[in-house]
């Protein structure tokens, strides 16, 4: 008990001096002061609910996820079709109703084209996504099933809230919350976020960007009356850009889609001055543009961004390297904005705002406040019963309270965690569990000199036999505290990292640093009785 070696005491107060100088800025910002700015300062990040922010409700419009899937069908059919050996000849397909259908020209094709069209009408397992049906002998009906709809919204969900959280991770925001609501719901609150419509901005574009060739065949009169022609799809021109309030035709099928991309960066063209978009392809998106390119060479194709066109350019040479450059009038917030959301990748489904509110600090410097008075007449009235009861070893302990709320916030400031309103009780609880070791230890200590031990053994004993205990006691918490790490959400994994920190550090200062100090105070004075 005794035999504490130095390299152990140094060792142990080096801990001890680190993270209470890592606690310094946070201590001085919880009293109102300001840290210098010359000097580092890991500090602890403040949640929606202490610091303020933003709060956004998104829905998904689950109608758009079964619009999107006919598309997709219809291009996999007409690709199966063509790439068979040899090719099945299909008339026109239709997607009147939510269904998909199209005839064989050939009565004999209809085996062929059922065993071509089986792997796309079976999701994963057992699951099927869309039932198969011939009728009139040679008509294919593709229906949807709701099975394979709510597998497919889904799935757009919880992609879209990955898309979400990098895209908010992009411009700095700690901690957000990102969590799905129902089935088509996803609510966002980032921390320090004071502005609303700067975060809608950013992550309620959609970010679907399409290269689609301009079909030259539609007449201009029908295509401002909103007409398509066969195969093709109107889309109006971008605000701001020098065609704005007019439409463009373009094939609906073919072209290319954004999901290929693997960077995009904001620049300014040094011809035009003006803020571009610079993008570039993965290997297979780069070597689709190239070929689209090169068979199209002399004919426009639009970019198309959010189903509006930024720019309809011709394509005067083949491009290849899998690089292009986006352009449409954008403003340098507005051009980082899309890069950010382009590098994130599009949204799977269009999102719209239905709840939105700005959380003030001040709100939250309420809860700190009250937060902060209940702690210390918490830990006031605790202190003055450890001291009464216990004395000298009181004073031990209360030291060591102290010293673990300040590792707390060392701790928390270096690994850049976040302190939320739940984190605060779950602070507090470290306290109660922090005294509740030492009034074992203390306890055990008085048991031992109750039996007739000598003072040192008795204090040996008492620290032994108890620590067990408290290590049992609270290996079930942190067991419990990453449990709700693992499962919980937003200020639930709060409270449970603000909780496991509290947990080692009370048992490193109430059985470590206390031992130490009892250790000292033993060998100095070397006492023939215990006042505990």
């Amino acid at each position: 008990m005794l035999d504490f070696p130095r390299w152990k005491k140094i060792w142990l107060w080096s801990v001890i001096i680190l993270v209470s100088l890592a606690a310094l800025p946070s201590l001085v910002s919880l009293a109102g002061g300001k840290w210098p700015q010359n000097l580092p300062d890991p500090s602890i990040n403040l949640g929606l609910d202490l610091a303020g922010g933003s709060h956004i409700l998104l829905e998904a419009d689950s109608r758009q996820i079964a619009a999107q899937r006919l598309e997709t069908m219809e291009e996999s059919v007409r690709t199966v079709m063509r790439q068979a050996t040899p090719a099945v000849r299909i008339g026109d397909v239709s997607t009147q109703g939510q269904r998909l259908s199209f005839m064989v020209e050939s009565a004999s094709d209809v085996d062929r084209a059922r065993e071509l069209l089986l792997p796309l009408v079976n999701g994963e397992g057992l699951r099927r996504e869309w039932t198969l049906e011939v009728v009139d002998e040679t008509r294919f009906v593709l229906t949807p099933t709701q099975e394979g709809l709510d597998a497919a919204l889904d799935q757009a969900m919880d992609s879209a809230k990955d898309v979400i959280d990098r895209r908010i991770n992009a411009i700095g925001t700690l901690e957000p919350t990102i969590i799905r609501q129902g089935d088509t719901r996803i609510v966002v609150q980032a921390p320090g976020q004071e502005d609303p419509e700067q975060l809608k901005a950013l992550i309620g574009q959609t970010a679907k960007l399409e290269f689609k060739l301009v079909d030259e065949t539609a007449l201009p009169s029908d295509v401002q009356a909103g007409n398509a022609p066969p195969g093709s799809e109107i889309f109006p021109y971008a605000e701001g850009t020098p065609f704005t309030g007019q439409n463009l035709a373009v094939r609906r099928l073919g072209g290319i889609k954004g999901d290929s991309l693997t960077n995009a960066q904001a620049s300014v063209n040094p011809q035009t001055n003006e803020q571009v978009v610079n993008i570039q392809f993965d290997q297979q998106g780069a070597a689709k543009f190239a070929r689209l390119t090169t068979q199209n060479v002399n004919k426009p194709f639009a970019i198309i961004l959010d189903n509006k066109v930024l720019s309809a350019p011709n394509i005067n040479e083949p491009i290849r390297g899998g690089t292009a450059q986006i352009s449409g009038s954008f403003t340098s917030e507005s051009a980082n904005q899309l890069a950010i959301a382009l590098r994130s990748g599009a949204l799977p489904v269009d999102l719209k705002v239905i709840e939105e509110r700005t959380v003030g600090p001040d709100l939250g410097a309420d809860s700190i406040r009250s937060g902060m008075i209940a702690m210390g007449i918490g830990t006031g009235l605790v202190l003055i019963l450890m001291l009464v009861t216990y004395g000298r070893f009181g004073v031990y302990a209360c030291a060591a309270l102290v010293l673990n709320v300040v590792m707390i916030l060392g701790i928390m400031a270096v690994l850049n965690t976040t302190l939320t309103l739940p984190g605060i009780a779950g602070f507090v609880l470290t306290i109660g569990a922090a005294v509740d070791a030492n009034v074992l230890i203390n306890e055990r200590i008085r048991e031992e000199r109750h039996r007739g031990r000598r003072v040192v053994q008795a204090v040996e004993f008492g620290y032994s036999e108890a620590s067990r205990a408290i290590f049992d006691a609270n290996i079930t918490n942190v067991i419990a505290a990453t449990l709700l790490f693992l499962f919980g959400q937003g200020p639930v994994k709060g409270f449970a990292v603000v909780l496991v920190i509290g947990v080692i550090t009370s048992v490193f200062t109430a059985v470590t640093i206390t031992r130490m100090w009892v250790a000292g105070y033993l060998r100095r004075k070397r006492p023939t009785d215990l006042h505990i």
